[in-house]
């Protein structure tokens, strides 16, 4: 008879729970467009920061005509950094309302203009939908928000790193070893855990100064708590167990028995939390960014998005802050529904 692991049986009952395979997919295709971002995204200048002031919030689906003229000289950037923050454009956009060609260029009227121009040489004709619209610096709302996703995710997926690794080291320590070292830790969480989680990350980011990457060291370094305080409860309970208890009585290391014996069998609630931190992080992230804490400008971030125009809530334009509001909403919506099926699938008791 084929006896299957605790993780099978967890991955099994998560393919039933349709709701959270549901999320778990939509994760991934998130993930999938935060990492070909400059791929997909209709613009693809560094930070999809390409302005047009005379497009300024215009409706979604609008269609704009572009005259493209070859650039004098281009910045070269590496393959990697293209690739991860775009490489800058090769031609000048220039949004026009109609044009005629010539034998040896072009005659245009600039866009909402009455002023007829010429250009002679090389040029392109292209046309371009704004699928989400465009924001009030008349960029591409569409391509900000792709890349407010990779954002999102990427302090996401660093807090949790750090979280995981402060607490999953404090909680085994505290839990397998008690008496005195588990004092002082506990004291150490306790007062960590008496500290708004909020008023914490801004006082780091604060004292880190004002960017991308001191978000992540900011949200990582207040999470740690409930992870710790869960690890150190689990262990707690293991650690009388009887194969720790052989362990011991084999002569074995510490080292070896934390992190051989008990650690995997701490996994799965680790994991259950890890899905909640990541949305809480990318909640933490947005409330930094509409503060303006966060990551600065020109980096889109979706919680920045809604701080440039929340204004416009009360106007016809509400959509330049409802649509990073949705993404949001989603986005941390998704996590909390894979997290409590992954809470179900772990559960030993269903």
């Amino acid at each position: 008879m084929k006896v299957n692991s605790l993780n099978t049986l967890a991955w099994q009952k998560l393919k039933q729970n349709k709701l959270a395979l549901s999320s778990l997919g939509f994760i991934v295709m998130c993930v999938l467009l935060g990492v070909l971002t400059v791929v997909v995204s209709p613009d693809g200048s560094p930070m999809a920061n390409e302005m047009h002031i005379e497009l300024a919030t215009h409706q979604p689906f609008t269609k704009v005509i572009f005259l493209e003229t070859p650039k004098e000289s281009v910045k070269e950037v590496s393959f990697m950094e293209g690739l991860f923050f775009g490489k800058p454009l090769l031609v000048t956009r220039t949004p026009i309302e109609k044009f005629t060609e010539l034998e040896n260029g072009v005659s245009y009227f600039p866009y909402q203009s009455e002023l007829v121009k010429v250009h002679i040489g090389d040029y392109q004709i292209k046309n371009q939908t704004f699928y989400f619209g465009t924001d009030k610096y008349g960029r591409d709302l569409l391509s900000r928000i792709l890349y407010g996703i990779r954002i999102s995710l990427s302090v996401g997926f660093i807090a949790v790193f750090i979280s995981l690794f402060i607490g999953i080291t404090l909680g085994l320590v505290a839990g397998y070893f008690r008496g005195r070292t588990d004092d002082i830790i506990m004291w150490f969480v306790n007062v960590i855990w008496s500290i708004p989680t909020l008023l914490m990350v801004i006082a780091i980011t604060l004292a880190l100064g004002k960017g991308f990457w001191q978000v992540f060291v900011a949200v990582g370094l207040t999470m740690w708590v409930e992870v710790a305080r869960i690890v150190r409860g689990q262990v707690l309970v293991i650690r009388e167990l009887e194969y720790v208890e052989a362990g011991k009585a084999l002569a074995f290391k510490s080292f070896r028995i934390i992190f051989k014996h008990i650690l995997p069998n701490v996994i799965g609630p680790v994991i259950v939390i890890s899905a909640a931190n990541f949305a809480a992080a990318i909640l933490i992230e947005a409330g930094l960014s509409f503060l303006g804490i966060g990551a600065q400008p020109p980096i889109p971030s979706w919680g920045g998005m809604i701080k440039d125009h929340y204004s416009y809530i009360i106007m016809d334009k509400a959509y330049l802050a409802i649509i990073p509001g949705m993404a949001i909403m989603s986005l941390v919506l998704a996590f909390m529904i894979l997290g409590n099926g992954l809470r179900d699938a772990f559960d030993v008791r269903n």
